[in-house]
């Protein structure tokens, strides 16, 4: 397994790493896709992508580099997803082990995800790979805005 960082206007953004993040986020056109990251780059965005042995995007990870009065310099996963056809076949692993690497060499504190509350079984993958549930996220909708 290969994993690599794509930065916004690679061409395997939208063909290869897209069809992976939207098995997480189904409202992803290419369009929007190419929008959010184009602004969230400049907000840190980073998206890895995880190769199998034949060259397919089989898993992905959102993610950025954030300074917090709580918890200081924290590498946080915006979105972390693999493939439903490779699941449980250590791609999510090397995914954290690949962002715990970046987040080392960032110097940072706290490496942290939120998951929803419906999704039990990427929250059984979270406690086996020594994550800690340390907090709870408080939301409220704001209604759809245009991107």
């Amino acid at each position: 397994m290969k994993i690599v960082d794509l930065p916004p206007g690679d061409p395997r953004l939208e063909t290869e790493l897209l069809p992976v993040l939207r098995e997480l986020r189904p409202h992803l056109t290419p369009r929007l896709f190419a929008e959010v990251y184009d602004r969230g780059h400049a907000q840190g965005l980073r998206f890895s992508a995880a190769y199998d042995d034949a060259g397919t995007c089989v898993g992905v990870a959102g993610w950025r580099i954030m300074d917090t009065t709580s918890t200081l310099r924290k590498l946080y996963v915006d979105d972390l997803v693999t493939a439903a056809s490779t699941r449980s076949a250590g791609v999510g692993r090397r995914l954290l082990a690949h962002l715990e690497a970046h987040a080392r060499v960032e110097g940072c504190h706290e490496f942290s995800l939120d998951s929803g509350t419906h999704r039990t079984g990427a929250h059984r993958f979270y406690l086996r790979e020594r994550l800690d549930i340390v907090a709870f996220h408080f939301s409220k909708a704001l209604g759809t805005q245009e991107v």
